[in-house]
């Protein structure tokens, strides 16, 4: 399923946001760079809130959004 932003799919500038996967665990967040792969496929490299660059691959967890949402 294509990762969307109110139906929208994602694009360079969102934001992408991980909950934490235990209790006391904080969110993260990243700002999507690039958007690679076909839609439904696709993946992103990001950059991490600690300046870190890496490829995603989202699952069910990550959330996205556009930056002044």
């Amino acid at each position: 399923m294509p990762k969307t932003v109110e139906g929208k799919p994602a694009e360079i500038g969102d934001l992408i946001e991980i909950t934490g996967h235990s209790v006391g665990d904080a969110p993260r967040t990243a700002e999507i760079l690039e958007v690679i792969g076909e839609l439904g496929r696709e993946h992103f490299r990001v950059r991490w809130e600690d300046g870190h660059e890496s490829i995603f691959f989202p699952g069910v967890d990550a959330t996205i959004r556009h930056p002044d949402a």
